[in-house]
């Protein structure tokens, strides 16, 4: 298939892809974002009287966003590009997706922190190298 470049909105996937469009030029590329669903678990009464469609559906349109912003780069590069939107745990969701589409290689961003726990992967990104079934190229 080729590669896959899992996006959110933060400033290590917008670098995550750039790299991958500058370093994969030329392959198969597919830009995923994941929509992660609202937790089942809440506080009180709140969960009530919130609309969960109305909070996914912001959700989605915000991912649309992101997708239009990465297929704008994508002319940059003049690079050929699929998007998907997927709905799950980040993690499990981008690995899932490499195994069932033969994913050749992932590119992910990292978790911008600082301090002492920049030295550590994000939760996303270090569960997506340890599990995913193909080489990892992870951004900072």
């Amino acid at each position: 298939m080729g590669v896959l470049i899992a996006i959110d909105d933060s400033d290590p996937a917008r670098k995550a892809l750039e790299h991958g469009f500058s370093a994969h030029a030329g392959e198969d590329i597919t830009v995923l974002h994941v929509l992660s669903p609202p937790e089942s678990a809440s506080y009180g009464e709140a969960r009530m009287y919130v609309d969960w469609e109305e909070v996914m559906e912001n959700r989605r349109e915000r991912a649309e966003e992101l997708l239009d912003a990465a297929r704008d780069r994508m002319d940059d590069h003049d690079a050929t590009v699929a998007t998907e939107i997927v709905v799950g745990r980040p993690s499990r969701a981008i690995v899932e997706y490499a195994e069932e589409h033969d994913v050749d290689h992932v590119v992910i961003g990292s978790h911008g922190r600082s301090g002492v726990s920049r030295v550590l992967l994000g939760s996303v990104a270090e569960t997506v190298v340890r599990r995913s079934p193909c080489p990892v190229t992870v951004v900072r």
